[in-house]
């Protein structure tokens, strides 16, 4: 049973009618000139009734005003009954979408182009409430003297109390002088900008904002030598330095506790490295570390995840996970371990998203101080975390159970004060244990961890400076706006206020005005049907329900009335209908019932006549077109051009002449003006009677009536042109010799021209041949038909023995090809390009006849075998009785013996090795000078290399073979054709097939044949990689993917000779001081 066919089910069928009354109608008007009033009605449909319900709109009724708007919940793509967002994105961005979702969400701060670094920095400072607090204690009066200073305050005052989602830091980063299309290191950026501060605040006259970069950031360490002899330390041993954060290596360190054993580790200062003890008078050994003296109360880590190779000269990133704790006991780590613990806990942490150095994304996760929460800050966009680092529902952490020192009496502030730091030698504390569940995070990408020292068990570690804050009101907990910040920020947000409430009245306008227009538009539409064919009408453009004015231009003829082929563009609406829509909305112009073109419908008529009348005479001469081709026609009278005519009857539904009806003849005349023979190329005819060529005439001169000699007529007994059939004669007469010549030496030659390898015996006399030239001579021979135009004839055979002879040597200038001995039968290798090709005596004689080349010309070649050791077939055999066996061992022992003697020829002339050799090293230095050319290159998976690549591969490369350029997928793998010069370098092919197959470039293991390829700064004129060669590669799958961008862009940053960093900003100025 067969199946339905449901193709079509969906269609909407168009009705045929075939009796179409308006066509009838047009030809009575054609005929008579009259119209009538039914006339009109037919033709702009009028006589269809006005329908209801339809489910869309019938363009071929003007009454039909069904689906013209969508349904309640509908839209469309344009005009009126669009979307209502789309409708109003004319209005401009709403600011409101920019508003903070809630007080107590941190606002974010804009990315200017490459400006993360110090966004992630400004957070991180503007979080920490004490040091916000300092910033916002600076007098006006020194805001003006330095405008760096003033902008920060003017930037935390706004992240502390606009209503705005994020802040645009165009003013601070401007008055810094920073380039924003630079990414730099957020380290670098904090260690120059609390420089800046410090020197900027110093000018303060208050206390608390003079010292507080010292205050929070600096501690101090210092260098302790220490003799192994005598057990003194050094002098400089007492000395301190200042730090603003501690540089933690982590290239093979897996978490903070490693890494800051590592940064207090003692070094030994032996051998050369001895250190010369003042006490012992001589040079002694001795150790060195770093002792922490002091801790600020924030504690941040520089995690060194940028390290430099000097075998690249380049820098590379360590992107292995690195723990850290939620809480660390820094006591451990002092000088002078103190009784107490010493405990700092996680506030921050600055991340650095990327692979590459110099490029990729900075984010900062900070806590809040007050809630707890944490924030991750991404420039503009600001996410919270919850009460983790990374997200409440983060893999990046595990607890473990460690005992904790409590406290059981209060801490004094004077045990802990030393200059507004921790001193890690004087607290003491003691009590019971306290258990607790240590958190550990873990990340590849954190860059920077800021640790706040906190209160142990109710007791709170202060300094000296945060006692100072306190007695001036600006603690953590209340770091009000002083009074010239906020009255800023009051008019800054007022004015968001208001641009808010304006841009809500322009979109409650608009979208009344789009309510109000498309209720109007249905309640005119549902007036709009005339229904006595009597009653005044209107005209409109149906466009006009899509827009909001109404525009008639669209469906007038020139003449400034209605035509009828417009019906289909156009509705016809009540005349009270069209007087409220004209007052309200305006335009026009007014078509009335009256207003049909008559000069429009009578031309149609003609037009419609005509087509009518083509149509007819064209199907009536189509099945006596038919017969004339099919040779069934013996009364014709005239010629056609055959293809002209199959081409003429392959067109369906055509209505008038065309450019194809052009020409029934042209292709049958000569240049001579007469008709062309038969055998000419495209002069294939037909024979048509005299009405179907009139028809031919008529239609081609309507269509090109100045084109007189393609409708030129040729009766059936035209007689064809003579010079014309003369020279075909005479071709033909030659292409008969020529087929004959190529028949005699196909005959001649009936081996030699199958191409195959056949059987060499030494001491036989053979001749050479160049390859390229037998396989054009076999290409000659062998083509037929239409290729033979394309075969060309080989070049003269004396020509070419003549020019491989060197004149300076009178020697041979090409080798033969190899010779291969397998099972005891010689064979030569088969190329058609490279060598020279062995053929047999007769073949050569041949050759000389066919080419009237003289014999003593050939290139004489015999095929001789090495000395054999063996002696197994030497000797006599008379008087011996030979069995079968023993004809067939000694076969066999032949055999081997011709295997184990290695075959060569012997020329003559002789090879000119000098020659041949400089011809090499010139081509070879040709190919090594290559400037563009396509490799292909495998993609390989899977342990076994193909049999297929691995030959393709090591096979000699043919560089004017075309290629595809496409990434083709086979079984095995991918493969895509490369275009390389001679100059390409490893590292750059690595980067081309790491963008064909994402196979970053560590983990490429790139071969060709069985050979790797090894050594990125090599080019591939050193390894000997020419065009048309094959190269294969394997994922090693060792090292992690990553992006491509990242590691195009290092190497861009890397290719500047200069590292330009903060170069001429204000970061490294000695301006700070703007006079007033």
């Amino acid at each position: 049973m067969s199946r339905p066919n449901t193709r079509s089910k969906n269609k909407r069928h168009r009705t045929e009618n075939t009796d179409d009354p308006s066509s009838e109608i047009l030809r009575k008007i054609h005929l008579t000139g009259e119209l009538s009033e039914s006339d009109i009605s037919q033709l702009y449909s009028l006589w269809k009734p006005t329908c209801h319900g339809c489910r869309v709109n019938s363009k071929d009724s003007p009454n039909c005003f069904c689906g013209l708007i969508p349904p309640p919940n509908g839209t469309r793509k344009t005009g009126l009954w669009q979307k209502m967002s789309d409708l109003i994105v004319s209005l401009g961005p709403d600011p409101s979408k920019d508003l903070r979702s809630s007080n107590d969400t941190p606002a974010g701060l804009t990315n200017l182009g490459a400006t993360c670094y110090a966004n992630s920095i400004l957070q991180c400072l503007y979080m920490n409430t004490l040091f916000r607090a300092g910033i916002f204690s600076v007098e006006p009066e020194i805001l003006k003297r330095h405008p760096v200073l003033d902008q920060l305050a003017r930037l935390f005052a706004q992240l502390h109390s606009s209503k705005m989602a994020f802040i645009d830091s165009a003013p601070f980063i401007k008055t810094l002088e920073l380039d924003n299309g630079v990414q730099q290191d957020s380290h670098e950026f904090l260690t120059l900008f609390l420089s800046l501060l410090e020197h900027s605040l110093n000018q303060s006259k208050g206390s608390t904002a003079k010292t507080i970069v010292q205050d929070l950031f600096r501690g101090s360490v210092s260098n302790l030598t220490r003799c192994s002899v005598c057990g003194k330390d050094s002098e400089a041993s007492s000395k301190t330095e200042d730090f603003y954060e501690l540089e933690l290596n982590i290239k093979g360190l897996n978490s903070l506790d490693e890494s800051l054993d590592d940064y207090l580790s003692l070094e030994q200062l032996h051998g050369e490295n001895q250190y010369f003890c003042e006490s012992c008078g001589m040079r002694v050994d001795a150790t060195r570390c770093i002792k922490l003296r002091s801790l600020p109360p924030v504690l941040n880590f520089q995690l060194k995840r940028y390290v430099f190779l000097p075998k690249t000269t380049t820098k590379k990133k360590i992107t292995s996970a690195f723990s850290f704790p939620r809480i660390i006991d820094m006591g451990k780590k002092a000088q002078n371990p103190p009784e107490s613990d010493l405990i700092y806990e996680l506030s921050a942490i600055l991340i650095h998203k990327g692979t590459a150095v110099n490029s990729g994304h900075y984010v900062a996760h900070i806590k809040d101080e007050n809630s707890g929460q944490w924030w991750e800050f991404d420039d503009e966009h600001v996410s919270k975390l919850g009460f983790h680092p990374f997200g409440e529902n983060s893999s990046k952490s595990s607890k473990k159970l460690e005992t904790l020192q409590s406290v059981d009496c209060p801490v004094k502030d004077e045990h802990v004060v030393n200059g507004g730091h921790v001193d890690t030698g004087g607290l003491s504390v003691s009590g019971s244990n306290l258990f607790a569940h240590e958190e550990i995070f873990s990340s590849t990408d954190a860059y920077m961890l800021m640790y706040n020292c906190i209160s142990i068990n109710g007791c709170e570690v202060k300094s000296h400076r945060t006692c100072r804050v306190d007695d001036m009101g600006l603690n953590a907990k209340s770091s009000a706006l002083p009074l010239h910040l906020s009255e800023e920020i009051q008019e800054l947000n007022t004015s968001y206020d208001t641009a808010c409430k304006e841009y809500q009245a322009k979109k409650d306008s608009q979208v009344a005005y789009i309510s109000e227009r498309r209720e109007e538009v249905k309640s005119f539409l549902s007036e709009a049907p005339v229904k006595p064919l009597e009653e005044p009408y209107c005209w409109i453009s149906t466009d006009w329900l899509r827009q909001c004015s109404i525009d008639n231009s669209v469906i007038q003829c020139s003449h400034g009335k209605v035509p009828i082929t417009k019906v289909t563009q156009m509705k016809r609406l009540s005349k009270t209908i069209w007087q409220k829509l004209l007052s309200k909305y305006g335009g026009g112009p007014t078509l009335t019932n009256g207003d049909y073109c008559i000069d429009c419908i009578k031309e149609r008529a003609g037009t419609s006549v005509s087509a009518d009348d083509y149509r007819e005479r064209r199907a009536s001469f189509r099945e006596l077109a038919e017969a004339c081709l099919a040779g069934n026609q013996p009364n014709s009278s005239y010629f056609v051009s055959k293809t002209w005519l199959v081409h003429w009857l392959r067109r369906k539904n055509a209505d008038c002449p065309s450019d194809a009806d052009a020409g029934p003849t042209s292709s049958l005349r000569c240049p001579h003006g007469d008709l062309l023979p038969e055998q000419a190329a495209g002069a294939k005819r037909v024979v048509v009677p005299e009405s179907l060529w009139l028809f031919f005439y008529e239609t081609a001169c309507s269509v090109k009536p100045d084109d007189l000699l393609g409708c030129f007529a040729f009766p059936s007994d035209s007689v064809p042109c003579e010079i014309c059939s003369r020279d075909l004669s005479e071709v033909a007469c030659l292409e008969g010799s020529i087929r004959a010549a190529k028949l005699r030496q196909r005959q001649n030659h009936e081996k030699l021209i199958q191409g195959k390898s056949f059987a060499l015996n030494p001491g036989c006399k053979y001749f050479l041949i160049p390859s390229w030239w037998l396989a054009k001579w076999r290409a000659y021979l062998n083509a037929t038909g239409k290729n033979t135009s394309y075969s060309l004839e080989p070049e003269s055979l004396e020509v070419i023995i003549d020019s491989l002879i060197c004149k300076q040597h009178s020697r041979l200038l090409e080798k033969p090809l190899e010779l291969v001995c397998k099972r005891g039968v010689i064979n030569q290798r088969v190329s058609t390009t490279d060598g020279l090709t062995i053929i047999p005596e007769s073949d050569w004689k041949l050759f000389c006849e066919e080419w009237n080349l003289p014999e003593a010309k050939g290139i004489r070649a015999e095929i001789t075998l090495t000395n054999s050791s063996s002696s197994g077939l030497l000797g006599s055999c008379k008087e011996m009785p030979i069995s079968d066996e023993d004809v067939k061992h000694s076969i066999d022992e032949s055999n081997d013996e011709l295997e184990a003697r290695e075959p060569f020829i012997i020329t003559v002339p002789e090879i000119c090795e000098s020659c041949i050799g400089e011809k090499e090293s010139c081509e070879l230095m040709r190919k090594l000078n290559y400037s563009e050319g396509d490799i292909c290159v495998h993609l390989v998976r899977g342990k076994e290399v193909p049999r297929s690549i691995l030959e393709a591969s090591c096979a000699a490369s043919e560089p004017d073979r075309r290629t595809s350029k496409r990434s083709r997928k086979t079984s095995f793998g991918n493969s895509i054709n490369l275009n390389v010069s001679a100059t390409t370098s490893i590292y750059q092919l690595k980067m081309m097939i790491w963008e064909a197959f994402g196979v970053v470039k560590e983990n490429q293991k790139l071969h060709k044949g069985s050979v790797e390829i090894e050594g990125d700064t090599a080019t591939l004129a050193d390894k000997n990689i020419f065009p048309g060669d094959v190269l294969w590669v394997r994922d090693t799958e060792i090292h992690e993917n990553r992006d491509i961008a990242d590691e195009l862009s290092e190497q861009k940053t890397e290719a500047q000779l200069v590292e330009e960093g903060f170069r001429g900003t204000l970061l490294i100025s000695d301006v700070y001081i703007q006079d007033t």
